[in-house]
């Protein structure tokens, strides 16, 4: 098969199931991974012969897309933040919103001098924020926490796969006391999608990511939000900073919250769509 008839069974084969935009989109990824080749030379080399192991290749990712499975599973790795990370079904897919974090953290972190100046990301999935972090922040001591042993071993292999050192160690935050040390920042992308949102949601989603990184109860909506803070209050060095990726529909009442637990300064941003995307709380001295 040439080609360009792949790249029209691709169309035709998921023109129901999404837009033309995305199905070209898909088309480019994947043959980026299983051909090396570049958008442009798509069009250039349409004339091409697909050898059958790579057009078995093409076709299991075509039967995935029809079940709407997310093609940075298909092709098992994805873009945050300039760096390459492997994902899968233990793992949430890392967002772009979630780059405006890091790139928030790093900024008022870079013209740190501290000599043991650390960082910890509480329930890190892929390790997305504590690697982006580790890379940009050299001088820093970057540790990360999740209760998923799979997706801890996703996390070390992308540390790997970017060349940084980020300490792994498996908790469940909801249920302990303690962390390792004290920490001048501590980051956390908890789950805040309450369970009546759902049917705002896509399936590729829904039935493809790791729900217990993804929902919460609607009636306790907060309860890693306020968990977090509690124990970062106890383990934030003084002057101490906390970073939260929050649910825009909540971020009123995550605010009330974080001041009844303590926090007096609190900082609200918006992400790239203006939604209410993250909070900055500064513990005081």
């Amino acid at each position: 098969m040439k080609l360009k008839e792949l790249k029209l069974k691709f169309t035709e084969t998921l023109s129901e199931v999404y837009p033309s935009e995305e199905i070209q989109s898909f088309f480019f990824i994947l043959s980026e991974k299983y051909l090396n080749l570049a958008r442009v030379q798509i069009t250039l080399e349409a004339d091409k012969e697909i050898g059958s192991t790579t057009l078995k290749k093409f076709e299991t990712a075509l039967e995935r897309l029809k079940k709407q499975e997310p093609i940075q599973y298909i092709v098992g790795d994805t873009e945050f933040y300039g760096l390459t990370f492997k994902v899968n079904k233990d793992t949430l897919i890392p967002r772009p919103e979630t780059e405006e974090l890091v790139e928030w953290i790093i900024e008022d972190s870079v013209s740190e001098k501290s000599n043991d100046y650390s960082i910890l990301d509480i329930g890190t999935g892929s390790g997305c924020i504590a690697i982006s972090l580790a890379k940009k922040l050299s001088g820093a001591a970057i540790s990360a926490l999740d209760y998923s042993y799979e997706a801890l071993k996703t996390a070390e292999e992308n540390a790997k796969l970017n060349n940084v050192t980020v300490q792994f160690f498996q908790e469940d935050i909801l249920k302990t006391g303690t962390l390792p040390q004290q920490y001048d920042v501590i980051v956390s992308n908890p789950p805040y999608v309450r369970e009546l949102e759902k049917l705002k949601m896509q399936s590729n989603v829904l039935d493809h990511e790791p729900a217990s990184a993804l929902f919460v109860s609607n009636s306790d909506p907060l309860l890693f939000y306020r968990t977090i803070a509690r124990l970062s209050l106890r383990y934030l060095k003084p002057n101490g900073k906390l970073y939260f990726e929050i649910n825009e529909y909540l971020s009123k009442e995550l605010i009330e919250s974080l001041k009844d637990e303590g926090y007096p300064i609190i900082k609200l941003k918006k992400d790239f769509r203006g939604k209410d995307r993250m909070l900055q709380c500064r513990k005081s001295k």
